[in-house]
């Protein structure tokens, strides 16, 4: 430390000239951002503007805790001006835990100045000097979680005994050194290390966070290795930011959704069960359970339109004591009925309806009801109906897929062709496939092939998902997209641009230097093959009444061919082409 670095600290300290900036942590199971780490910056004009030698010269001068303590609640203050989303994940030495703030409560008092609840704060631990008192940090550490705070470990797999610091703490998050990360999708070891770390961090109940994701090969490679790895953090999705996003700004992949046959709404599944009026009388329909053993759950109507059900059971328990007929006798189903009831709309899509009975947990969901779009009463509905159809819609669907990706296959993509072309609604149709594809699955095998295809797939799906179309795998790299009329041009160009990010990571660093790969023809000539991209043709449909589904896959095949004509990544639309 220089005394000019001292100097500058002090004046750092006395004046707090801190820059607290905020990186956000994206769930990727959810597309959103999921909480924010809040990171330090000294005076850009200052000797101490990296945030190491600013801790380093704090450590020397003996006033890292009080640093630390300064760096905590500006922090603080910064992420509830700002009212970001999420949590804030908070670095904590674990030195200033130990020897103030489990004494003095001082983060907690941080936290109530700023009106943050503590249940948003997350301490992330964050070593610069080794933790030598376990049983104490383990007090400071139960401390902070009986206050409501909830405990992340910094930098697993790097600094000091950094496995004994998760085996002795137990935190809620771990977050991964970023260099276990970094070129992830060409180092097979670094694959399986993760693989073991989330099989312990399972075990422990604890969710990892993976630092340091900065390309498209490295993002893709983590979804694709485990999709219980939903926590990712890196300069690929945002960089450390005084105004950090609020929102996701770009898409991430998407698991496959289900997606229901023509037809296959809740409107499937519909019992025409009768119901009552809010003026049945209780032994009315106490009469009506004991001769329809079957009947679960009967809807209360009020001008045909469902206010409550009763419910078999806690109908039946009211009467099991002697008195209860005469108690009952003279009162109203209402006095007896459940208002707390889900309310489906018949032509709501079996996939939604299930998500919506998933999310209900407050209320009992055997039995639901089904109205029209006016809320007319139309059925009941029940849950073993509903997992039979969505069973079956999945046998089917793994059936007709594609064993790579999972996508729908050539059955599954004429139905929804065909379905699209009944509906009288315009869309687009695009078909997708990769040049200099077989040279690099020559060069390179066809393992190194799929992983291609499986990553062009996600990329797709996750466009296609963002504006409500279909996405197919035809066979080999070639794909199928349905899209709005009013979307179509804006997803066609995001794939080409992500791709065109995406594609040199595929290949050895010697390969990426030169731009692509060369190879000997069987007349031993070696022949050069850029890196492999993405051509897509589309067909405009405004007017569905004039086409028919084969004279479109004819149409997108011949315009394909117009596609590949174009060098690098292109798109070619009926009537006018250019390339992207």
């Amino acid at each position: 430390m220089t005394a000019q670095e001292g100097q500058w600290l002090n004046q750092i300290i006395a004046a707090e000239e801190l820059h607290v900036l905020f990186q956000p942590i994206v769930d990727a199971s959810q597309r959103a951002i999921y909480g924010y780490e809040a990171l330090i910056r000294g005076p850009k004009t200052s000797p101490l503007h990296s945030p190491l030698r600013l801790f380093e010269v704090a450590t020397q001068a003996g006033k890292l805790v009080e640093l630390d303590l300064l760096c905590r609640r500006l922090a603080i203050q910064r992420f509830a001006e700002l009212d970001l989303p999420g949590l804030l994940f908070l670095n904590v030495m674990p030195l200033t835990i130990v020897e103030r703030d489990f004494r003095e409560g001082l983060t907690l008092g941080f936290i109530r100045d700023s009106g943050l609840p503590p249940e948003r704060v997350v301490i992330e631990l964050t070593e610069h000097v080794p933790i030598h008192d376990y049983e104490l940090m383990r007090q400071a550490v139960d401390h902070y979680r009986t206050m409501g705070f909830q405990v992340a470990l910094d930098d697993l797999g790097a600094g000091h005994s950094s496995l004994r610091h998760w085996s002795e703490l137990r935190p809620d998050f771990v977050k991964l050194d970023r260099h276990f990360i970094s070129g992830i999708d060409q180092e097979p070891a670094k694959r399986e290390f993760l693989r073991s770390i989330l099989d312990v961090a399972r075990s422990l109940d604890c969710q990892v966070i993976a630092e340091g994701v900065e390309t498209a090969a490295e993002h893709l490679c983590l979804w694709e290795l485990d999709r219980g790895l939903a926590l990712l953090q890196g300069f690929y999705f945002a960089r450390p930011s005084q105004q950090p996003p609020l929102e996701l700004n770009m898409l991430l992949p998407a698991t496959t959704h289900l997606k229901s046959p023509a037809g296959r709404t809740a409107r499937s599944i519909l019992r025409a069960i009768d119901a009552i009026t809010t003026d049945c009388a209780v032994p009315s329909i106490s009469e009506r359970f004991r001769q329809q053993p079957s009947l679960r759950c009967v809807a209360v109507l009020e001008n045909g339109k469902p206010v409550a059900v009763v419910r078999r059971n806690a109908f039946l328990t009211l009467f099991t004591n002697p008195y209860s007929h005469s108690l009952y006798a003279k009162r109203r189903v209402l006095d007896v009925a459940d208002a707390r009831m889900l309310v489906a709309e018949a032509d709501t899509p079996l996939e939604i309806l299930s998500q919506q009975l998933t999310d209900s947990r407050d209320i009992e969901q055997e039995d639901f009801v089904i109205v029209n779009a006016n809320g007319d009463y139309l059925g009941m509905g029940n849950i073993v109906d509903l997992l039979r159809e969505i069973t079956a819609i999945q046998v089917r669907q793994a059936r007709h897929a594609n064993p790579l990706t999972g996508l729908p296959g050539n059955i599954l993509i004429n139905e929804t062709l065909a379905t699209y072309l009944s509906t009288g609604q315009g869309f687009a149709a695009a078909y997708v496939d990769l040049d200099n594809f077989k040279a690099f699955n020559d060069a390179y095998g066809y393992a190194r092939g799929d992983h291609i295809i499986i990553s062009l797939s996600r990329l797709l799906q996750a466009q296609v998902d963002s504006v409500g179309g279909f996405i197919g795998h035809i066979g080999g790299d070639d794909f199928m997209m349905l899209l709005p009329l009013g979307h179509w041009e804006s997803v066609c160009q995001q794939i080409l641009h992500s791709f065109e990010v995406m594609a040199p990571g595929f290949y050895e660093e010697a390969d990426r230097l030169q731009g692509g790969i060369q190879i000997e023809s069987r007349q031993n000539r070696l022949t050069f093959f850029p890196f492999v991209s993405v051509s897509i043709a589309v067909k405009p449909i405004p007017d569905t009444t004039s086409c028919q589904s084969l004279d479109i896959a004819g149409e997108l095949s011949e315009l394909k061919h117009q596609a590949k004509k174009i060098p690098g990544n292109s798109l070619f639309v009926e009537r006018r082409g250019h390339e992207a």
